[in-house]
């Protein structure tokens, strides 16, 4: 059961209803998430001003959502591990892909290396090693590409942790979780 309710876009009012009604235009629907979030615009309007800056960013849209997946599932977060299977099928990750991201790597030596950042960065809060960061850039990854990496793990936690907070009711196509949470090891 939810901890905090759901905004009906039918009757939000002020910022609240301008930002569902935003969502309902853009998406053709809006995700429990974002109704629950309403509760508060200044949150919802700062993580959709978020994800807009981040999509259009150096990183393509299948990385962001193989990175979305690693957080996710390592986060056990079911809404979001649902969510982005659901939106990585529709930016063209296949399922091996996908499940691959949820584990943290890919058949992408390139984009294996991104998650296995994007995981180390969230299981250690952001206390990644030199030798880290210097992997990323022998694979070629530019400081504004890191940069989107850390920016795009920081958006996941967000909504991982939202959404396990509030019990936000998933209305995704709902996938199982497969792993154990995070858990720092250094």
């Amino acid at each position: 059961m939810a901890r905090i309710g759901m905004v009906d876009p039918k009757t939000a009012t002020g910022k609240a209803k301008e930002l569902l009604d935003q969502i309902q235009a853009s998406f053709g629907r809006t995700p429990n998430m974002m109704r629950t979030m309403a509760h508060s615009p200044a949150l919802l309007e700062g993580y959709l001003n978020f994800s807009k800056a981040l999509g259009g960013g150096a990183l393509s849209a299948r990385l962001r959502e193989q990175l979305a997946l690693a957080v996710s599932e390592a986060n056990s977060c079911q809404y979001c591990v649902s969510a982005h299977t659901a939106i990585g099928k529709m930016v063209g990750v296949d399922e091996s892909e996908l499940m691959a991201s949820r584990h943290g790597t890919s058949t992408d030596p390139r984009a294996a290396l991104a998650l296995e950042f994007a995981r180390a960065l969230a299981a250690q809060r952001g206390d990644v090693t030199d030798g880290d960061v210097r992997r990323l850039r022998e694979a070629g990854y530019t400081d504004g590409e890191i940069a989107e990496i850390i920016g795009a793990v920081a958006l996941n936690i967000l909504t991982n942790y939202f959404n396990k907070a509030a019990a936000v009711e998933v209305d995704f196509p709902r996938v199982p979780l497969v792993s154990e949470p995070l858990a720092a090891t250094r």
